[in-house]
């Protein structure tokens, strides 16, 4: 069970004139001239930050924001952010970049201890980092009542939900690059889920497994005895059965699943796309996790906006699992018409596939300490 905003209020005797150091997941995407595109991730936070406030507590958020690797980059800076909250949630103090320090992602006592000075409490709120083991995220709960945001809370409700009690029929829809990604999740999915819906760049692996061509298409040699082993077990996974590819001349070509040796896939075709669709509109539960095809190009955007137009007119309670997926619901106008938008891409597959996250654990770990410390 994890430590709640009300289990850190009922430890600390009340929240006023306190300090909460808040890690929060301020990772948004920025354009060339270091402007917010999507600040998505900042409202998500709002709640929390509302909540601290109201009981007068002064709240310290930190995050990070891209990958610097230990040492300041200004383009990295999270000055964009701190002029966001200013709108938002001027009452609000934030910390620079944590991994502008190389203690941050290598979980430094050093560094941890650096946060949590001057601190009363603890609450995290970044459920799209809590599958880091980085200090901000498991080190404060060893040294202060600690307990989970609103943000974090939602999150582990939902997604642990899809384990455990989803309505059914429970249809899971993967896409994405790399089958070496998603091999864990998918195992974890076939476990629980009715249909297993595959596309994007790792069903052309799959599809090798079952003796297809695959021409230019994205193929990892090193997965397809992993991707046939789960086919010949039976497991409930449904592929494509007609491709966009690009051909020479760059060319759009609609094909079956056995492609030309010059030819590349890059979307799920037509026919494919009126099957996954019609999974999800007699689904009573859908995940989607990772674009159809290269959506970002024009021509192999079809895919992605089919599905994703699906999930909006489905009755279905719909999950979508953060990162691309995302920011395609997004940019087609439809976050609105789902049920849950995570904010944690590979957060969410990592919680589906083991079933817990470093954060989630430090926090448990943290109600032991302060019960153990209390009997003592």
């Amino acid at each position: 069970m994890l430590p709640t905003l009300e289990t850190l209020e009922a430890a600390l005797g009340g929240l006023a004139s306190r300090t909460i150091l808040l890690r929060a997941d301020f990772n948004v995407p920025l354009d060339d001239d270091g402007q917010i595109t999507d600040d998505f991730r900042i409202r998500a936070a709002l709640p929390t930050i509302s909540w601290l406030t109201e009981r007068e507590a002064s709240v310290v958020a930190c995050s990070h924001l891209g990958r610097p690797q230990g040492k300041v980059e200004r383009r990295y800076s999270l000055a964009p952010v701190q002029a966001k909250l200013r709108e938002l949630a001027p009452s609000v103090d934030l910390l620079e970049n944590l991994r502008f320090d190389p203690g941050e992602t290598a979980n430094e006592a050093r560094f941890t201890q650096t946060l949590v000075e001057r601190c009363d409490g603890y609450v995290n709120d970044a459920f799209g980092a809590s599958h880091r083991a980085h200090a901000s995220i498991v080190g404060p709960p060893a040294l202060l009542p600690s307990g989970a945001g609103r943000l974090l809370t939602t999150e582990v409700e939902v997604l642990s939900g899809l384990r455990h009690k989803p309505k059914r029929p429970f249809v899971a829809v993967l896409g994405g690059a790399k089958v070496s990604d998603k091999l864990g999740v998918i195992k974890a999915l076939v476990e629980v889920a009715d249909e297993v819906v595959i596309g994007g760049g790792m069903c052309f692996t799959f599809l090798a497994a079952q003796g297809h061509g695959v021409g230019k298409s994205l193929l990892q040699q090193d997965q397809l005895e992993a991707c046939a082993e789960l086919l010949d077990a039976g497991a409930p996974i449904r592929l494509p059965t007609d491709i966009a590819v690009l051909a020479p001349g760059d060319r759009v070509v609609q094909a079956g699943v056995d492609l030309r040796s010059d030819w590349q896939g890059l979307d799920i075709g037509p026919g494919t796309a009126a099957e996954f669709s019609d999974l999800i509109l007699h689904a009573g539960t859908v995940l989607w996790n990772g674009p159809m095809g290269l959506f970002e190009d024009a021509r192999f955007a079809s895919g992605t906006v089919t599905v994703a137009q699906a999930l909006a007119d489905s009755g279905a309670f719909t999950v979508v699992g953060g990162g691309d997926s995302a920011a395609a619901v997004q940019q087609f106008g439809l976050s609105a018409a789902m049920d849950h938008v995570s904010t944690g891409g590979g957060a969410s597959l990592e919680l589906i596939q083991q079933g817990d996250l470093p954060g989630l654990q430090a926090l448990r770990e943290s109600v032991a300490n302060q019960q153990a410390s209390r009997q003592g």
